[in-house]
C-alpha cells in the first residue's frame, strides 16, 4: 500500500474518532433503556459502528 499523505492521515484520524465516539453512544443508550428491541437495535447499530472503527483502522497498518 501507498504511504498515506498527512492530510489522508488526519481525516481517517477524525472518522476514527467519530466512530468510536458513535460506538460509545448507542452503547449507552442500549444500557438506558427498558424496550428490549430499542435495546438491541441500539446494540446492532454499536457494532456497526465498531466494524467502521475497524476498518478505518485497518488503513494504518
Amino acid at each position: 500500500m501507498d504511504q498515506l499523505s498527512e492530510k489522508e492521515l488526519a481525516a481517517i484520524n477524525d472518522l476514527l474518532a467519530d466512530e468510536e465516539l458513535l460506538t460509545k453512544k448507542f452503547k449507552m443508550l442500549a444500557k438506558q433503556t427498558d424496550d428490549v428491541e430499542i435495546k438491541q437495535k441500539y446494540e446492532r447499530i454499536s457494532e456497526q459502528h465498531q466494524g467502521h472503527f475497524n476498518a478505518l483502522y485497518e488503513q494504518l497498518r
